[in-house]
């Protein structure tokens, strides 16, 4: 009987723990350097190597990728940029959806999703609930010039590096902007 009990409690958690997950549904990434169709094959080919990608659909036209992911499973954006550096390339800008489950944004603009850090640049003392598409501000993942006008306004201490100290450990914070 108690070993039921305790099965259940399980259970209970684990969908607990599914429903309130959050969830970078997909990604639309500009990429920097492409001159043909042989370096956006490079990318696409590059991309594709990350196993939570459930497609990747390119726009010569526009240098831009949209990135749809797998359900359930956790994504990065510091990977993302990996695969485009490592195909020789650069990511100008990348906005991703996130479908959002009661995400509480602080006085500060910092919100603690499951295993990642965000800090907005717009939003503070707020309830983010269902998809939000937002703008990843980070060094890497805008433009030079982007990036240096956005230090003079962003005020995190964070911004600079994407490191911070968050509940006394040394954590990668994204800086987002809705």
């Amino acid at each position: 009987m108690k070993t039921i009990k305790i099965m259940i409690a399980l259970l209970m958690l684990l969908a607990i723990n599914k429903a309130s997950a959050q969830q970078i549904t997909n990604v639309e990434m500009q990429v920097t350097g492409l001159t043909c169709s042989m370096c956006s094959q490079a990318t696409e080919k590059s991309l594709r190597t990350l196993p939570y990608i459930s497609e990747v659909t390119p726009d010569l036209n526009r240098n831009l990728f949209v990135l749809t992911f797998k359900k359930g499973e956790a994504v990065s954006f510091d990977q993302l940029n990996k695969k485009v550096q490592d195909a020789g390339f650069s990511v100008g800008k990348l906005e991703a959806t996130i479908n959002f489950n009661q995400a509480q944004i602080d006085d500060n603009g910092q919100a603690i999703v499951g295993t990642n850090v965000y800090r907005f640049a717009n939003a503070k003392s707020k309830v983010l609930n269902g998809p939000v598409k937002v703008s990843v501000i980070d060094k890497n993942f805008i433009s030079n010039s982007a990036f240096k006008q956005k230090a003079s306004t962003v005020k995190f201490d964070s911004y600079a590096s994407g490191m911070g100290v968050v509940n006394g450990k040394k954590t990668r914070i994204y800086h987002l902007s809705i």
